[in-house]
This record gives structure tokens, C-alpha cells and sequence, in this order.
């Protein structure tokens, strides 16, 4: 029972502070595009790859607590990788972590440095708007996902 709640508390932790404001600082990322504010698009690009790395944990955690006996009657494991709404939560998560390392990170580097120069950032702010938002939503499926539990 210790195990179960121990590795539920840490999950849900690591959900809250590393999810939370990798999703914030991609959703939000935009503005330092609009505003052309070299300073907030490096702090959003250095946040973004910093939660991207630290959502890990919240992956670890989950199979940790998968691998937990639940303390409630039938005392079974609490899921198994073969459960749809595991795989997929875990795709999605890689999906939505590539998507942050790939897309939205270089983009916001390439606008910290064309800011810097002067240069036009306009082709950038479709990119980076348009990642966060998809990760965002990525990261609401995995969230209903791990509330309905389809294929439990």
C-alpha cells in the first residue's frame, strides 16, 4: 500500500511541476515572438528544453506506480503496458516532447538570435504558436486518458 500511494504522490508531483510548466512556457511562447523580446524567447526555450528533459520523471514515476499493487480490493496491478491508454499515453508524451525539442526549442532559439540581429521573425511565430498549441493539446489527451482509462 506504501509503494502504491508513494509512487501515486510522486507521479502526480512530477505531472505538476514538470508538465504544468512545459506546457505554460510553450502555450505562452508566442508573446515573446510578438513583442519581439529576444530575453523572453531565450527564457522560453530554456524552460521548454529544461521540462521537456524533467517530464521524464513524471514517465518513471507512472511505471513505477504501474507496477504498484493497488491497496484497494482485488489488490491488483494497477495497469499494464499492453493497456491501451498506457501505450498511448506514453506515444503521446513522445510526440509532444519531440515536438517541444524539435519545433518549438529551435525555433525560439533562431528568434532569440534573428531578434538580436534585427531581422524579421514573422515566419517563426505560425511555428512556434502552432507547436505549443498541438503540444498543449497532446498533453490534455494524456490527462483524459489517464482519467477514463479506455481499454482497462
Amino acid at each position: 500500500m506504501a509503494v502504491f500511494k508513494i509512487m501515486l504522490l510522486l507521479h502526480l508531483l512530477a505531472a505538476i511541476f514538470a508538465i504544468g510548466p512545459l506546457v505554460h512556457a510553450v502555450t505562452t511562447a508566442a508573446r515573446g515572438l510578438r513583442t519581439g523580446d529576444a530575453a523572453a524567447t531565450a527564457s522560453s526555450a530554456r524552460m521548454a528544453t529544461i521540462y521537456s528533459y524533467a517530464s521524464l520523471l513524471v514517465v518513471i514515476f507512472g511505471f513505477g506506480l504501474m507496477s504498484a499493487k493497488t491497496p484497494y480490493p482485488p489488490h491488483k496491478a494497477v495497469a499494464s503496458f499492453g493497456e491501451t491508454w498506457i501505450w498511448l499515453s506514453v506515444l503521446l508524451w513522445l510526440i509532444g516532447v519531440a515536438i517541444s525539442l524539435a519545433v518549438t526549442v529551435p525555433s525560439l532559439q533562431k528568434a532569440t538570435v534573428s531578434i538580436g540581429d534585427g531581422q524579421a521573425i514573422d515566419s517563426l511565430k505560425g511555428k512556434v504558436a502552432g507547436s505549443g498549441g498541438v503540444i498543449g493539446i497532446i498533453f490534455v489527451v494524456i490527462v483524459v486518458l489517464m482519467v477514463y482509462r479506455p481499454g482497462s
